[in-house]
């Protein structure tokens, strides 16, 4: 299932691998996992202008819950480490990182970094929940490859770019580690064990 978002004209068509409300729901599932949490800390790197948009949705978000966000920065792995501290000095009860290539490239250093601090995280790839990250909500990517894999299909058959929306994914997926959540002495709520799309055990 997927939304269009128009013809974009020219030569352009393509898949988005972000919804407007995504950073809502993280936080909202975080939330429910932290019940009564009144700071949540949010990992970014500044540089990626997609953080900024996603800091703005969260911030209204978090306002509207009754939740302060500790806003962390990175521009470099070397920096994350002392956003972790920032964030237990500020009384953070869990994380949300924001995804984009740096948090994704140095994931599994971040879920090393939440074991050791012993912060519950959510991220924006499944990749870091394998790795031993606690929970990811994030676009269902397996079905996005699909679809990229339909409109190489068509533009090869003669269909013309202009002529194929860009679409936004509808379909998204909640990941959880059992695992990782035993490990930081968490028990997971039955209501978003029913809500996840796997579990790792």
């Amino acid at each position: 299932m997927v939304a269009s978002l128009g013809q974009p004209g020219g030569n352009v068509t393509g898949l988005s691998a972000q919804s407007a409300d995504l950073g809502r729901q993280r936080l909202h599932l975080l939330q429910e996992l932290l019940p009564g949490t009144h700071v949540i800390a949010v990992l970014r790197n500044p540089d990626t202008p997609y953080t900024s948009l996603a800091l703005q949705e969260l911030t209204t978000a978090a306002a509207a819950g009754q939740t302060r966000l500790e806003v962390l920065e990175a521009r470099t792995a070397d920096q994350v480490p002392g956003g972790f501290a920032a964030a237990l000095k500020a009384g953070a009860a869990g994380l949300l990182v924001l995804e984009d290539p740096l948090t994704y490239s140095i994931c599994r250093h971040i879920t090393e970094l939440a074991a050791q601090f012993r912060l519950p995280t959510m991220y924006g790839h499944r990749d870091c929940v394998e790795a031993g990250g606690l929970m990811s909500y994030a676009t269902d990517r397996r079905q996005m490859y699909r679809r990229a894999a339909e409109y190489v299909d068509k533009i090869f058959k003669g269909t013309k770019p202009a002529d194929l929306p860009v679409e936004q994914p509808m379909k998204f997926e909640l990941v959880i580690n059992l695992k990782t959540a035993k490990a930081l002495g968490m028990t997971m709520p039955p209501s978003l064990l029913l809500l996840a799309d796997e579990v790792i055990q």
